[in-house]
């Protein structure tokens, strides 16, 4: 899959991904048994070891960028100190001048490295001038750590943190299972955790219940998103100028199945490899695809964004404390820069402008009609939303705003010769439509029938679930994951170790 991102290139390397032999095989259990047994001896031991684990993690990908990431750190932690401690002693204005300055430092960097080449190319359109882009690679994983200390920091201004351990911050901004593709943590989440002795006592029922999300997310990785793949390529990709409405309409569903499986995927790996650290990460996806509103939907999806966005973004602009007004300017301004912070593309901004419109008739209906429930107004809810989503998901996977306008076109009624379109030829010429459809009808019923992983094995530290596991039949299901995990990655390096797609955000 050609990257959406236009003009910015992210170097990887596959070794470091949760669905690899050498991740799961060589890093988890060493992580897993240095942390266990470092506890035994010092909680401040195994903090700083799983601390410098989380670093490795990081620097096995690309060593190039530890200099950025260990200076982000730094800084925001010496900057966050100092606000705390000019609040304290009633020293408003210093407080906000170290907050601004965090804040115009942490912007800095991401403007830098996620847009500068897009501000350029857009500058040189605009102005006629011969201006090239610089190339510049986007550190992976630079939005969340970014978020991540941003939020750290105003929270320090509003008086709500004091974290005084430097190997406790380090390990709250570069905790691997979060570090390069969310979610987006909150210091009040996670410190209290990181000094629990209870996170520090390894348990083989929590072991178990940690393989079982895990276990869930790579089925939907290695199976189901990437199956879901195939039938994306060839229209966003390659025939994007000449589809028929159905293949239009095929790959685009396709890619909103492949993109929901790819990235909750990634949340259930990443809840369940903390899970067995005995940290519990933060819901980040709570089946969106069964929304019956787009304002439901955005409290479904990417929770953590969601959430940061509304607190950090939406409220210090007034929220809906001025006026109907000027809580749907919010709106869309909040959606728009949500919007670019996935990309420096403009089919990011559109995709965000689509959803802040999404939202303002959302509310602006409420506000008329009220909340009426009924099974037959849920159903109509449910579809539109679905078809809302759908076509805001188009331009967020197009690579350019005229290749998510031919597809939209396309959808609308296709664009091959009717000659071609009525033909053998036109039914199956990019893709075997029959399979796809058996996909997609299998990704619905998936997502809007079956309950999620957090509804079935809970949200958080399930001394009961836990307890089913401390036992023999425990080691039974134990067994029976790690070789079920083992054929789920043997299928993944036959086929090609596959990113996640928010890899690229």
């Amino acid at each position: 899959m050609s990257s959406p991102l236009g003009y910015l290139s992210v170097i990887r390397d596959a070794s470091v991904l949760f669905n690899s032999f050498p991740f799961f095989v060589v890093f988890l259990p060493l992580a897993l048994l240095g942390y266990f047994l470092l506890s035994k001896q010092s909680l401040r031991l195994s903090i700083i070891f799983l601390m410098l684990a989380s670093v490795g993690f990081y620097c096995y990908w690309d060593i190039r960028f530890f200099p950025l990431l260990a200076g982000s750190i730094c800084v925001n932690f010496v900057v966050g100190g100092l606000i705390t401690r000019r609040k304290m002693a009633g020293q408003e204005q210093q407080a906000k001048f170290w907050l601004v300055l965090g804040l115009v430092s942490n912007l800095s960097l991401l403007i830098f490295f996620k847009y500068f080449d897009f501000l350029i190319v857009n500058f040189a359109y605009l102005t006629g001038l011969p201006l090239k882009p610089w190339g510049i690679t986007l550190p992976i994983g630079i939005s969340f750590f970014t978020f991540t200390q941003i939020a750290y920091l105003v929270d320090c201004r509003q008086g709500k943190v004091r974290e005084t351990k430097p190997e406790n911050y380090g390990l709250f901004v570069t905790y691997f299972p979060h570090l390069i593709a969310g979610p987006i943590l909150h210091h009040k989440e996670m410190m209290p955790q990181f000094d629990d002795p209870r996170s520090h006592v390894f348990a083989r029922g929590r072991l178990v219940v940690g393989m079982l999300f895990f276990t869930i997310g790579l089925f939907k990785k290695v199976i189901l998103a990437d199956g879901m793949a195939r039938f994306v390529g060839p229209v966003f990709d390659l025939h994007y100028a000449d589809l028929s409405m159905t293949e239009a309409w095929v790959g685009a569903l396709s890619y909103t199945f492949q993109l929901y499986f790819d990235f909750s995927a990634y949340s259930d790996m990443a809840y369940g490899l903390s899970y067995m650290f005995g940290i519990i990460l933060p819901i980040n996806f709570d089946s969106p695809y069964k929304s019956v509103s787009i304002i439901e939907f955005w409290r479904r999806w990417h929770i953590t964004l969601s959430t940061f966005l509304r607190d950090y973004l939406y409220i210090p602009l007034g929220g809906n404390r001025k006026g109907s007004v000027q809580r749907y300017v919010n709106l869309l301004i909040t959606m728009l820069l949500g919007g670019l912070w996935h990309g420096a593309n403009w089919t990011f901004i559109i995709w965000g402008g689509l959803h802040g419109a999404y939202l303002v008739v959302n509310h602006a209906l409420r506000g008329l009609l009220g909340e009426r429930k009924h099974p037959a107004l849920s159903v109509a809810g449910w579809a539109l939303t679905m078809f809302a989503v759908v076509v805001g998901w188009v331009f967020f996977r197009a690579s350019s705003v005229e290749v998510g306008i031919s597809i939209l076109k396309a959808m609308a009624g296709g664009t091959l010769p009717e000659q071609m379109a009525g033909s053998s030829l036109g039914l199956n010429r990019i893709m075997e439509l029959t399979s796809a459809l058996w996909w997609l009808v299998a990704g619905t019923a998936i997502c809007v029938l079956l309950p999620n992983a957090y509804q079935w094995l809970g949200r958080g530290i399930l001394h009961e679930r836990e307890q089913q596991f401390n036992h023999g039949r425990g080691g039974v299901l134990l067994g029976a994951l790690l070789v079920l995990i083992f054929l789920l990655l043997a299928v993944c390096e036959t086929r090609g170790i596959s990113e996640f797609l928010y890899f690229n955000f």
